[in-house]
């Protein structure tokens, strides 16, 4: 098991509870306050984790300046009230900066199947066929 210092176990809990306020605001019709709230939480919890030199650097690399714009940028416009926009750019600029990482975290998924008692789980998921 990965062992975490405290400041990156309050880096997870931010990061979080700002994945919690973000889907939370878009439920809500897209709140602004609590999609800016979300954004704000997440970010820090970011700098939580891997530090404040480590996340600079992750975000202004040449390959990611596009993403990290369109990002930040989203981040900008739904702090200044226009939710909808905001969260498509921020959208757009999260999937240019992570998109490297999808593969591996579905790949992780994946292997999750190989769980004696989820195996089991996903079967019985997949076996009830029930026309609903």
């Amino acid at each position: 098991m990965v062992s975490l210092t405290d400041f990156q176990r309050i880096g997870v809990g931010l990061v979080g509870f700002g994945l919690f306020f973000v889907f939370f605001g878009m439920l809500l019709y897209f709140d602004s306050v609590l999609l800016a709230f979300g954004n704000i939480l997440f970010l820090s919890g970011l700098v939580f984790i891997i530090g404040f030199r480590r996340t600079f650097t992750f975000f202004f690399q040449r390959p990611k300046l596009k993403g990290t714009s369109f990002f930040l940028g989203g981040v900008l416009i739904v702090l200044m009230r226009w939710p909808l926009l905001g969260m498509l750019l921020e959208a757009y600029g999260f999937i240019n900066l992570f998109g490297s990482f999808f593969p591996v975290a579905f790949g992780f998924l994946g292997s999750l199947a190989n769980i004696p008692v989820l195996s089991k789980l996903l079967q019985k998921m997949g076996d009830s066929s029930s026309m609903v």
